[in-house]
């Protein structure tokens, strides 16, 4: 056993020094666009040329349910459980990984009782005692004996080129990725969740604005209805006020089929049954939609290579994938172990471990690869691909978030236009409306013109409902394509801006 010790203080030195095979992981240098091209048109951008702290972006909507609603889904929902959970089990490889650079020792412990009755002719006819049997060539061999024995085995790869070095690397790297992945699962859940919640208060907003049309052009009807009995009105303009109030009351079921809906989602992103939250999210007559934020702190190109989840765990997929091809070439060099064994052996326990009763063993094996049929350099060819693979999947990933980025810019631009043409088109129809209700009045036009302006009123009110919702769902675009939903103010992971 000493000469194993012996054997460990002198390796375990050349084992650090030793070389690592395979290429050293160096990270791609992408190139970042200086400023992104839509952000000078859209309102409320704020190009700061520091990182903003967008981690609790939702807050900016200032509404305490949509609040209460993403902290219960961050700590509640399945799928981010999940995601936590490979972070563990990637913790527990790279674990694994770092045990291979070390020894393994084992223990092992043995009794053996022999008891025998049998007795030779010769033994018996020789007067043998009864304590012990005689074999063929005259040898004696008690008929009762105990055997203890108590040892210890130990092996050890030599990483001499680095490929268990490369593993622990490659583990490292896959650990980083899945935390990357648990974060990017955050951000989309928050974006989830404020979407879903935006569409519901759209859906009960555009809910109230029906019921409260229903209820005037019921009271409409009832007084044309009235005018028609004592002749002032015909049974068409009746008829006409009937189908009217027909068609208001149409909408409204499938308006709130598909709020029921939205409350039955958001309950499964909270991790509850989808019914839980029907009587918290119901609708009242005071539900109106959040403002949108004052500004938007988009920030530069740049530093979106650092925040957003996504490339960060496709940069780690690289990094992972660029330590398997030196696990695989360590393939082609020789393999050095080193055994050690250590024993006790007696017919008494009482006196097992005495000095006398030990031995030991060492040894050292190497093995030298000649010929596999290729097969190390075909697996070391594939590792290859597979970071080629890895690496565009990273280039991909970095221009798809630059898209992202642009695409939601640009769609809140065009909505916060298509906005205020709205909002100019309600105006306008409330103006007809009170144009054609008078004409109406005086009798120099028919009921089909309020009738008309009526509906038209309605529907400009209902798109204008629809383009607040949608100004909104794009602002959580933005939110969502910069990454925001995680703090890297206290990730020593994340570099202080430069």
């Amino acid at each position: 056993m000493k000469t194993f010790r012996r054997l460990l203080i002198v390796l375990a030195p050349m084992c650090a020094a030793a070389c690592t095979v395979g290429p050293n992981y160096v990270k791609p240098a992408l190139p970042a666009p200086p400023a992104y091209a839509e952000a000078a048109n859209t309102p409320r951008t704020a190009v700061l040329q520091t990182e903003a702290d967008l981690s609790t972006w939702w807050t900016q909507f200032g509404d305490p349910e949509l609040n209460s609603l993403i902290q219960r889904a961050l700590k509640d929902n399945p799928d981010l459980q999940s995601a936590a959970s490979r972070v563990r089990e990637a913790r527990q490889q790279e674990r694994v990984a770092f045990a291979a650079e070390l020894p393994s020792v084992s223990g092992t412990g043995n009794a053996l009782t022999l008891n025998s009755n049998r007795k030779t002719a010769a033994a018996s006819a020789a007067g043998t005692s009864a304590g012990a049997t005689s074999a063929a060539g005259g040898l004696q061999i008690p008929s009762h004996a105990n055997l203890f024995a108590a040892g210890f085995d130990a092996t050890w790869e030599l990483d001499l080129f680095g490929g268990t070095r490369r593993s622990i690397e490659a583990a490292r790297a896959n650990t980083e990725a899945a935390e990357w992945a648990r974060r990017d699962g955050q951000v989309s859940l928050m974006a989830e969740v404020a979407n879903d919640y935006l569409t519901l208060r759209t859906l009960q907003t555009r809910i109230v604005i029906g019921e409260q049309e229903l209820k005037r052009q019921q009271g409409l009807f009832k007084l044309i209805d009235a005018r028609r009995k004592t002749g002032f009105l015909t049974g068409l303009d009746s008829n006409q006020q009937s189908e009217q109030v027909a068609l208001a009351a149409a909408m409204i079921p499938q308006l709130d089929a598909e709020a029921r809906a939205m409350i039955h989602a958001l309950g499964v992103l909270v991790g509850q049954p989808p019914e839980t939250l029907m009587q918290e999210l119901k609708a009242s007559d005071s539900v109106t939609l959040p403002p949108p934020p004052p500004t938007l702190p988009v920030g530069l190109p740049s530093a979106l290579l650092e925040r957003r989840p996504d490339i960060r765990e496709a940069e780690r997929r690289l990094a992972a994938a660029n330590a398997e091809i030196g696990v695989q070439a360590a393939n082609l060099y020789p393999k050095v172990n080193l055994i050690g064994l250590a024993s006790f052996a007696s017919p008494s326990i009482s006196n097992l471990f005495s000095a006398d009763n030990f031995a030991s063993a060492a040894a050292g094996l190497v093995s030298e690869p000649i010929f596999d049929g290729g097969k190390t350099r075909a697996q070391i060819r594939a590792t290859k691909e597979e970071r080629r693979q890895a690496y565009l999947a990273y280039q991909s990933a970095v221009l798809s978030a630059f898209q992202n980025v642009e695409d939601a810019l640009g769609r809140l631009t065009s909505e916060e236009t298509r906005r205020a043409r709205l909002a100019d088109s309600v105006t306008a129809a409330s103006n007809s409306l009170a144009i054609a209700q008078a004409q109406y009045r005086t009798g120099v036009v028919p009921f089909i013109n309020v009738l008309q302006s009526e509906n038209a009123l309605l529907n400009s009110r209902d798109q204008l409902t629809q383009s607040d919702s949608q100004a909104l769902t794009d602002v959580v675009a933005v939110y969502k394509a910069l990454g925001g939903g995680w703090s890297p103010l206290n990730d020593p992971k994340y570099p202080e801006p430069r």
